[in-house]
């Protein structure tokens, strides 16, 4: 009897299980230096204002950075980016210990060094989350997500207890240390990978221009603009809990410091549960089911935890709330890396992000003011409220199957021979593609061409447009920019086999199943050109394919 060797589990693999390991410590090592920063600003500054800001300065590079860690994610080797990341963090820890130790320290400087660790978290950010899908095969990437969520919900559960005894025991500066020494074992587990990727077949995109790339394939892809709708309305519904917690620690159950500790482990004590149980859900719920079940535990814990001043039925209701956020957060997380090709997943992620923690940030805001104004409990009530609103949001929004998606590139296109050499940076390239269609097809020509307009566009094609010959009205030219050479190979590569639908349909509708005839064309300027002078050949080349190579 054959026995299969096929990994059950991310832990199965020992890349994942080194990594994640070293992961968790190096999250415990976050949480015990943001305790440090915290309590050492208590004794720089009284002002609350300053205190506050020791938490924003390490959450505001995340919204400021997201985009363009995730294009340099998506340009360079993934793990040498998480490498340089690590090691900045740790310098910049180290150096923050150190500060403290001499006693050099002052607010401002306490903010400047907390806010340069926090861009190093949000550089590592996309490129971490993106790697999962080089270190699991794609069967395993939303158990391996899910297992990442429980690995940050047990350092959130545990971190502070740890960072506070620290703190008491040897001062704010031994939890720096703390800190930098957490990053090593990550450090050194990178160091040794040696990730098995293909070759890079194209020079790398140009950092604004790959981010504007990852807006554009974001903007015009339905599933993941979807998600990231979702994903906003859930977590400007979820913040209430974890934003209001000190609140219904000292107001609702009338308790101190330990209660509140007590209800942050509840909550992590529930993530890790809905981490651990996410894989049983996902085999016998859809994506969308999936959100449908964990938006209402956690609206149902909110409220009960609004309803009850009893400490033991709180912590169950938190503990719901935690099972809810991380299935929802990872089931967001897993639909945008499985609707991405890896071109662009750390982008789309980075912008996922982006989404959440604006729902996040916009969310602890607003419920804040309500709870200011009229009572933690009715904040709580309309949290739960909204969330539930939010699941109605996905009549009109529906979250997409993605799992059956294949983002693999097609690979079969191959650059086309020119008459005259084109180097990669000649252009503009115009692009004109005829096909041949019956009367009888033209409705469904024209539905499978808006969903080609699309694609095109989403992977790069400037001012597409479609055009009938009035002469002959069985022919139909679809015509569309790039703005180089390079520009056109490098969206010609971008197709996916999810693709394939549209090109079959398309096929099929042609008369006789014939391939389309591609021009392909540079755009030259006739006033750019001397009047003493001919024009070059190479100004008006023309290109002409019969094969349908596009």
């Amino acid at each position: 009897m054959q026995v299969s060797h096929e990994p059950r589990s991310p832990f199965d693999l020992p890349l994942f299980r080194t990594v994640w390991i070293a992961s968790l410590a190096s999250n415990f090592g976050g949480l015990i230096q943001s305790v440090g920063a915290s309590w050492m600003m208590t004794s720089l500054s009284g002002s609350p204002q300053m205190i506050a800001l020791v938490q924003a300065s390490v959450s505001l590079p995340i919204m400021l950075l997201s985009l363009w860690a995730g294009a340099v994610a998506d340009n360079l080797d993934r793990r040498r980016v998480m490498l340089a990341a690590q090691c900045f963090m740790l310098l910049v820890s180290a150096l923050l210990a150190a500060g403290s130790w001499a006693g050099i320290l002052t607010p401002w400087l306490l903010l400047a060094f907390t806010f340069l660790i926090g861009c190093g978290t949000a550089i590592n950010g996309p490129a971490w989350q993106a790697s999962v899908g080089d270190m699991v095969p794609r069967a395993l990437l939303p158990s391996a997500v899910a297992l990442n969520s429980m690995g940050f919900n047990v350092a959130r559960s545990l971190g502070p207890a740890i960072g506070g005894a620290i703190v008491a025991v040897a001062g704010a500066a031994a939890a720096f240390l703390a800190n930098a020494v957490s990053y090593v074992g990550l450090i050194a587990v990178l160091a040794r990978w040696r990730p098995d990727l293909p070759p890079a077949r194209l020079p790398r995109e140009r950092i604004l221009v790959a981010m504007a790339a990852g807006i554009r394939y974001v903007r015009l892809s339905p599933p993941i603009r979807t998600v990231l709708i979702r994903a906003a309305l859930f977590g400007f519904a979820a913040s209430a809990v974890p934003a209001l917690m000190p609140l219904v620690a000292r107001d609702i159950i009338r308790g101190g410091p330990l209660t509140y500790g007590l209800l942050l482990g509840a909550f992590g004590v529930g993530a890790v549960a809905g981490a651990l149980g996410s894989q049983w859900l996902r085999r016998r719920f859809s994506t969308e089911g999936l959100v449908r079940l964990a938006a209402p535990a956690l609206a149902s814990g909110a409220a009960t935890t609004a309803a009850t001043d009893w400490l033991a039925l709180t912590l169950l209701a938190l503990a719901l709330c935690g099972a809810g956020w991380v299935v929802a957060l990872s089931t967001f997380n897993v639909s945008v890396q499985m609707a991405s090709p890896r071109w662009v997943v750390a982008r789309a992620l980075s912008l996922y992000q982006m989404a959440a923690f604006g729902g996040l940030a916009g969310g602890s805001w607003v419920f804040g003011m309500v709870a200011g104004g009229h009572g933690v409990a009715t904040a709580l009530l309309a949290a739960a409220g909204v969330q539930l609103l939010s699941v109605a949001a996905g009549l009109l929004w529906r979250l997409p199957a993605v799992s059956q998606l294949n983002m693999d590139p097609r690979d079969s296109w191959r650059e086309p021979e020119t008459a005259v050499p084109v180097e990669p940076r000649s252009g503009p390239i115009v692009i004109t593609i005829e096909h041949r269609i019956a009367e009888a097809n033209v409705p469904a020509f024209l539905a499978a061409m808006n969903e080609r307009r699309r694609i095109r566009r989403r992977d790069g094609a400037r001012h597409w447009a479609l055009l009938r010959d009035l002469g002959d009205p069985e022919l139909w030219i679809e015509r569309y920019h790039v703005p180089t050479w390079l520009d056109y190979v490098r969206h010609n590569h971008r197709r996916t086999h999810a693709d394939d639908a549209n090109s079959e349909a398309l096929r099929a509708l042609r008369i006789d199943g014939a391939e389309p005839v591609v021009h392909r064309r540079i755009e030259r300027q006739t006033s750019s050109l001397p009047q003493s002078r001919a024009p070059d050949p190479r100004e008006l080349n023309q290109v002409t394919d019969p094969t349908g190579s596009s």
